[in-house]
């Protein structure tokens, strides 16, 4: 079922129902109420007919005025009023006149359609129920049988314990049959307003899927409308930019690293071509020093290869590192100690600043993988600096794994220690801070390979790097104001 579809059948099924509850609820209250009012009208009725009653006594000859008593009770008589006068003569009572006697047969035919009426209509079963009230004399009726000793009483007997008139009976049918059509009605404008909703929240449901199977045929550029006012639908539209935003990235990226291999394997293929083929066809002598020539594209190809495949291999096989505890201090002061003779031939300093001691500063890392970090920082360090000195340094980090004066690795996380490796050197642009961590990137792409963006002079050093750190869990981050470079590593 369409997503549309579904949303106009809940939604109406949903107002249906709660229509429907309504209009019971309302039913049953208007149901007590009219009743209530019914009962009322009956007593009201009833006091009417005492009242009559009683403008018809007489009490200068003690009797009733027969012929006008048989109108009134054969006129209430056809309302299901059921009519007969008692009054009391020496201490007897004697019955003055009854409507059952006067004429049962129209009795029993308004009492059988009231019956029927209740029955029928509204599933109440009743009987026929009698109740006594008071004649005083002087045509007044007032009182109850318990609080007057009358002379005469009049006997009213309904269908009970109340009944319908024809005209109430009407009315209350009017009244169910608007509810319902109100019911009907309301129902219908809930299913057509449900269709322009549902068709709101479908509509950016179903560009959304349909962005998605284009994303999965390939098109990545499709972008849907975020300015939706519903802040879910907004946020699948966000959710989905930003899936096809970081696809297209991820396309273009790994275009450009096929591009940047390509360009890395061509030019020492290209010379390897060249000197084979010239030495081949004799125009090249093959001299010791055109072999090693050759030699050396060798090996620079095989490290290309090997360290991507070390890239690789780090990056998805990031559990199989082999986290051990050691001290700190003395770790960084081998590193630093190794660059110090290729330091010293550029009149640099390389300064290893660790002010805690030894045994008290230990650390949990891959003690080979770290090292391999730490060296491709100093040799990029190295490298790059021409006057001034190369600093390694490390601290222990807060709890929370704050550092204020640390703005490009903000990102959360708790470390343990933060080492950082910073030099005077030449820094690194703005425009290519972000990037230097990107596989074969290199700040200046008319460099040479033997002063190339890092130390394996392919753009792949810090990429490796940051794989490291990223597979302990760590980050890796970079400061440059022109005059110098500062990398920062949390672990």
């Amino acid at each position: 079922m369409k997503l549309k579809t579904r949303l106009i059948v809940t939604y109406t099924l949903f107002m249906s129902l709660a229509l429907l509850a309504l209009a019971v609820w309302m039913n049953v209250f208007a149901g007590k109420m009219f009743e209530k009012f019914v009962r009322g009208a009956i007593e009201e009725r009833s006091a009417e007919i005492v009242r009559a009653v009683s403008e018809l006594y007489n009490p200068m000859s003690r009797s009733f005025d027969i012929p006008r008593l048989e109108a009134i009770g054969m006129l209430f008589m056809h309302e299901g009023y059921v009519i007969d006068v008692e009054s009391e003569t020496g201490g007897e009572w004697n019955r003055v006149w009854d409507a059952r006697e006067m004429d049962m047969q129209h009795c029993v035919e308004a009492l059988r359609e009231i019956e029927a009426r209740m029955e029928s209509r509204y599933g109440l079963r009743g009987e026929l129920q009698s109740k006594s009230y008071p004649v005083w004399q002087g045509g007044e009726a007032a009182g109850t049988m318990n609080s007057v000793n009358p002379a005469s009483i009049v006997n009213i007997a309904t269908y009970g314990p109340f009944f319908y008139s024809e005209n109430e009976s009407d009315f209350l049918s009017s009244l169910n049959g608007l509810l319902a059509a109100f019911v009907v009605v309301c129902i219908v404008m809930a299913a057509g307003l449900a269709v322009p909703l549902a068709v709101s929240i479908a509509r950016p449901v179903v560009k959304a899927g349909e962005a998605a199977r284009q994303i999965a045929g390939g098109n990545l550029a499709v972008r849907l409308d975020e300015a939706d006012k519903t802040h879910e639908l907004a946020g699948l539209a966000r959710s989905i930019n930003g899936m096809a935003g970081a696809l297209e990235e991820a396309d273009r990226r790994q275009k450009q690293l096929t591009a940047d291999i390509a360009h890395e394997l061509r030019t020492p293929l290209t010379c390897l071509q060249g000197g084979i083929e010239a030495m081949v066809d004799g125009v090249w002598e093959p001299t010791p020093a055109r072999l090693q020539s050759c030699g050396e594209e060798i090996r620079r190809l095989s490290t290309l290869v090997d360290d991507l495949a070390l890239l690789t291999r780090i990056e998805w096989e990031s559990r199989a590192l082999n986290k051990t505890a050691f001290e700190i201090a003395p770790f960084l002061r081998l590193i630093a100690d190794g660059f110090v003779p290729a330091a010293a031939e550029k009149n640099i300093a390389v300064e290893c600043l660790t002010p805690f001691p030894d045994d008290a500063a230990v650390i949990t890392a891959d003690y080979d993988r770290l090292k391999q970090v730490i060296m491709n920082l100093l040799s990029n360090a190295v490298k790059y600096t021409d006057r001034g000195k190369i600093t390694v340094s490390a601290r222990p980090l807060a709890s929370d794994g704050a550092l204020s004066e640390s703005g490009a690795v903000s990102e959360g996380g708790v470390f343990s220690w933060e080492i950082a490796v910073s030099d005077t050197g030449s820094g690194i642009t703005g425009e290519d801070i972000p990037h230097v961590f990107d596989r074969l990137y290199r700040s200046d792409k008319s460099r040479s390979r033997d002063s190339g963006g890092d130390s394996h002079g392919h753009g792949l050093g810090l990429a490796i790097a940051a794989a490291i750190v990223k597979a302990h869990g760590g980050r890796i981050g970079v400061e440059s104001d022109g005059h110098g470079t500062v990398f920062r590593v949390l672990v």
